[in-house]
């Protein structure tokens, strides 16, 4: 019994671990962003070993990817929690789409996840991140209400209208009035629903 006690504390104790480098890293990429923070700075900040970071983490590069899942995942969620207490697929698309708005509000996801992982990361990582997260809800919100002409792809339908929903928060990032987009994104999705084919 002694030993399982001793393996879960090493267990917890590591997650602990890799936690704090991932809310130090986070912390500083959005002060500082990716290129001007250094792996001793995130080291210090955490109040951990290099060897402990790069126990968790091959890189710096390695660490952003881990943070960009993790945000990307909690963005989603909080989609997916707004949505839960509609009883209509539209009303679960309108709901979804402000808390998409709402979720990039927080501080430094969109400079971390629109502006700085493309860069970073590349577009082919950052493109599967989102397909797992963020365009995952909306390609399932928009399956229940929308079925596209034919030789219209609904996958290609969800890719523009998510490049509109990060413009979106690009745009209320930098001081735009949050009720514009929002209102601008449901008008977006209603003419798709409207112009949907019998």
């Amino acid at each position: 019994m002694q030993e399982k006690k001793g393996r879960r504390s090493n267990v917890d104790r590591s997650a602990s671990t890799r936690k704090r480098v991932l809310d130090a890293a986070k912390t500083l990429f959005i002060a500082k962003g990716y290129a001007g923070t250094g792996t001793p700075e995130i080291v210090a900040q955490a109040g951990v070993t290099r060897g402990a970071l790069y126990h968790h983490f091959e890189d710096k590069r390695a660490l952003y990817l881990a943070l960009v899942e993790a945000e990307s995942a909690a963005v989603a969620a909080e989609i997916e929690d707004a949505g839960s207490a509609a009883d209509a697929p539209i009303v679960m698309l309108h709901m979804g789409a402000s808390a998409y708005l709402r979720a990039m509000q927080r501080e430094g996801r969109t400079r971390l996840l629109l502006i700085e992982a493309p860069a970073v990361l590349g577009f082919e990582t950052v493109d599967a991140i989102d397909a797992r997260h963020g365009r995952r809800t909306l390609l399932e919100g928009m399956e229940a209400v929308l079925r596209p002409s034919p030789g219209i792809s609904l996958i290609a339908v969800v890719n523009v209208l998510s490049a509109a929903f990060d413009r979106a928060a690009i745009a209320i990032a930098a001081g735009g009035d949050f009720s514009d987009y929002d209102k601008a994104l449901r008008q977006l999705i209603d003419g798709l629903v409207a112009g949907k084919p019998a």
